[in-house]
């Protein structure tokens, strides 16, 4: 009996990219449902602006979702799907009643920051189970990510 599924992993190696990406799921919904409420939410000079740019956002972050939870089932794992455990797995915490322009950039910029990180970690794992398609993924989103945090911070003039 092979110890492989059926995309040529080994299970071991498969069941922990999946714990790891089930982590990053549960960031990026937390993430996600953070950055459309500053969407809603934000008041001030900056609203035209950041109103725009969070949509930006969160729609690339929904994408982003559903990539994740079909990378899961890719790797035959299940992801998770309740937000109760969206809170218990996420490093990124619920950021509410938030409406001032800086703030809620200053909360964008803490969510890329701790995806980045996470993603990094995938990275190193993906690449030592030789999982191409992980670590590509996660390579393409922290190149992103990478560039949208240093636009974060120029318009934060940091």
């Amino acid at each position: 009996m092979s110890d492989t599924n059926s995309i040529g992993l080994h299970e071991g190696s498969a069941s922990q990219l999946a714990e790891k990406l089930n982590h990053l799921l549960a960031n990026y919904q937390i993430f996600y449902m953070n950055v459309r409420g500053y969407h809603w939410n934000v008041r001030g000079n900056d609203f035209f602006e950041l109103h725009a740019k969070f949509e930006e956002f969160y729609t690339d972050l929904l994408t982003k979702v559903d990539e994740v939870a079909e990378r899961i089932l890719t790797l035959g794992h299940k992801p998770v799907h309740a937000y109760s455990d969206y809170i218990e797995l996420s490093r990124i915490q619920e950021d509410k009643d938030v409406h001032d322009g800086t703030a809620c950039v200053n909360g964008v910029l803490r969510g890329y920051q701790a995806l980045i990180e996470l993603q990094r970690e995938l990275l190193s794992i993906a690449s030592d189970a030789d999982d191409e398609g992980t670590a590509s993924q996660a390579s393409d989103y922290i190149r992103e990510q990478e560039k949208t945090v240093w636009m974060l911070n120029a318009y934060l003039s940091k």
